[in-house]
């Protein structure tokens, strides 16, 4: 291998991200990426959302035409997942046998749908939701039926549910936690939409397993409960998270914790190797140990910061994290992590659905929580970036002054430089 190649795994948001901004930051050598689906890499987020209740159209899902990658000299190499890893040879195998040797290795393998452990959870009517393809199937499917249930009240679930209703369906969604998208929210924020579903129409039965999917002539015709309750449905829509992608990591006997390990500077415990996006789990910027995120925005900054490191120019991982849904008239942006939140601070109107949850942990702002108030959001992205020491009082003031404090933040911030990182070059 005389002239520098990165080979990425992965032709999700995160291995075309880094694959592109490669580009941009000026290297000149060989790229390969390598996928599981066939096609060109194209947007995920849009799946759960208007791909529902619109002509599905594959092309408008691409995030760049095919004709960009040869232009870019960027090879795709996609439908044909890698089965092997061999860190000696530093090359990866393909399930056809063929191969492609690297100088550096991106992981990107991102992430699958947890499945339903229930009987007749694989019959024909149950479907998934993370591909164009089930993406295209479950729409096909909402236009024939008139009934549908959902396992899970998570985000997709709940996107899914919003989307149904707007074609017309009836919707029962199932949840095991006493609140939806309990993982991720404040309860303000879960009751809100709790409220904004039931005002939709749908029936949200919460704190509620399921105990297989009825099963009539091979076709799945609805769930029953833990409770014992049948809940009759045309189809039924599992969305109960999702497993990372570590198998490749694991066989070549990288480390692996819930995600692929890596540091600061996104190394694995091989330093060719990186793995960036839904399968990489990395040190928090506090206190929060390990962290593993599914979002466009980590796949994205993640992806730019390899890019940069590769080509030069060190920095570690410190990108504040956020996420965003759409239910119906309701816009949710999220600035941080707010897990162990023990004080929430509510700024706007509930009633109005235009509002946001200030979170804090002993004092200091975790994250914020926002409906349907895009400054808010963007200002919280900004606090957390500067580490702006508002406090619960200060958030409860409505005449605090949060643009002047965030000014001064912002004016007062210098951040150190990262340390040296043996990725500063794939030669």
């Amino acid at each position: 291998m005389s002239t520098p190649r990165v080979v990425v795994v992965g032709s999700g948001q995160a291995g075309f991200e880094a694959a592109v901004s490669l580009r941009g930051h000026g290297f000149d050598g060989a790229i390969s990426i390598i996928g599981d689906e066939s096609g060109v890499p194209y947007q995920r987020p849009p799946l759960s959302k208007a791909y529902l209740h619109c002509e599905p159209d594959r092309d408008s899902l691409a995030l760049r035409p095919a004709q960009y990658f040869a232009d870019h000299g960027i090879e795709l190499r996609c439908g044909k997942p890698v089965v092997r890893l061999h860190r000696i040879d530093r090359r990866v195998e393909l399930v056809d046998g063929s191969t492609a040797e690297y100088h550096h290795l991106i992981l990107a393998t991102g992430a699958r749908n947890r499945r339903l452990p229930v009987p007749g959870s694989d019959a024909a009517g149950v479907y998934y939701l993370r591909t164009a393809v089930e993406a295209e199937a479950l729409t096909a499917q909402m236009k024939a039926c008139s009934s549908l249930v959902v396992i899970g009240a998570g985000f997709i679930g709940l996107e899914v549910a919003a989307a149904a209703r707007k074609n017309g369906l009836s919707v029962t969604v199932v949840e095991a936690m006493a609140r939806p998208m309990a993982r991720a929210l404040t309860e303000t924020m879960s009751q809100f939409f709790s409220s904004l579903h039931a005002a939709h129409g749908v029936d949200l039965r919460l704190s509620t397993g399921v105990e297989r999917i009825v099963v009539d002539d091979g076709h799945a015709r609805g769930v029953i409960t833990s409770d014992g309750e049948t809940i009759p449905a045309d189809a039924v829509v599992v969305g109960i998270g999702v497993v990372p992608n570590t198998e490749v990591a694991e066989q070549a006997e990288l480390r692996v914790a819930n995600g692929i390990v890596v540091d600061a500077h996104l190394r694995t415990s091989d330093e060719r190797i990186s793995a960036i996006g839904d399968c990489a789990a990395f040190p928090g910027v506090s206190d929060e140990g390990l962290v593993r995120l599914e979002s466009v925005q980590n796949a994205v900054d993640q992806a730019r910061c390899i890019a940069a490191q590769l080509t030069g120019t060190e920095t570690a991982y410190r990108s504040v994290p956020w996420f965003w849904s759409e239910q119906y008239e309701a816009k949710l942006q999220i600035a941080g992590l707010t897990t162990g939140t023990d004080t929430s601070v509510v700024r706007g109107s509930v009633a109005d659905g235009a509002f946001s949850v200030f979170c804090f942990r002993q004092g200091r702002l975790l994250g914020v929580e926002s409906v349907n108030k895009p400054r808010d959001h963007m200002a919280a992205r900004k606090m957390l970036a500067c580490t702006m020491p508002l406090t619960p009082e200060q958030a409860r003031d409505v005449n605090f002054d949060l643009k002047h404090a965030l000014s001064q933040c912002q004016s007062q911030t210098h951040r150190p430089a990262a340390p040296p990182s043996p990725l500063s070059s794939v030669g």
